[in-house]
């Protein structure tokens, strides 16, 4: 009889922890009241953050929400790398954000970041003196770095890279700063830029204003066309595209 007595305090106990139980959660999963935005933000506002933020927790309770699948939606939120969520008692969850630094536009209206990674900006302005970059799709990477490298070739003679193209069979072309452009082409990428480098120091550098695009796609020359003409000056006959 004693043991038969225990076995339904035990019972009791047990039920009367669960009931305890479900109230406690009951209790704690209340609607969430607050959110909290941190980071160094510097295109983006807190505000902005928040307006977007709030539309994945309406709804939701401070206990029973999914925090990896609020993370995974808050990161498609434009300007934002990284994003990690957590609870802060008694009903607020705190963002923490890592913004998106922009190194140049891109071809299908987003941004790059360093890693030649596109993102949405949304309604954002980006900065006006990013260089305007274009590729076939996950190019992004290549054509950053190939920036990189013209950018270094051509420092030497102060110019700057403003946009760059990679087309879909491959080819290159550039637009300088005062707005030249430059075919390049395919292939002797190296050797190329150094006719142009040449070609540039010895005469073309003082007549930049007057050159509407130089193109290097000949096996030992360039041409040049000037504004207010139809057809390029040509030192071949043919180029390799």
């Amino acid at each position: 009889m004693a043991a038969r007595g225990s076995l339904v305090g035990v019972l009791l106990l047990a039920l009367l922890l669960g009931a305890g139980g479900r109230a406690l959660w009951v209790w704690l999963d209340r609607p969430i009241e607050r959110v909290s935005v941190r980071g160094d933000l510097n295109y983006v506002s807190a505000d902005y953050l928040r307006t977007r933020l709030a539309p994945l927790i309406q709804g939701q309770t401070w206990l029973s929400v999914d925090l990896p699948a609020l993370r995974r939606r808050a990161r498609e939120i434009g300007w934002l790398k990284e994003v990690s969520v957590s609870r802060e008692w008694p009903d607020a969850l705190t963002f923490d954000l890592v913004e998106q630094l922009p190194v140049a536009r891109w071809s299908d209206g987003h941004l790059l970041n360093a890693e030649g990674e596109p993102f949405a900006f949304g309604p954002v302005a980006p900065p006006d003196d990013l260089p305007d970059l274009a590729g076939p799709p996950d190019s992004g990477a290549e054509v950053l770095d190939y920036r990189a490298r013209l950018a270094s070739r051509l420092a030497s003679l102060g110019l700057e890279v403003r946009q760059l193209r990679l087309e879909p069979r491959g080819a290159w072309r550039f637009q300088l700063e005062g707005g030249v452009w430059v075919m390049l082409g395919r292939n002797d990428r190296a050797s190329r830029l150094g006719r142009l480098v040449a070609a540039w120091e010895r005469e073309l550098g003082p007549l930049a204003s007057h050159i509407r695009y130089i193109d290097l796609r000949y096996p030992n020359g360039v041409a040049v066309a000037w504004h207010g003409e139809t057809e390029p000056l040509e030192e071949q006959s043919a180029a390799d595209g």
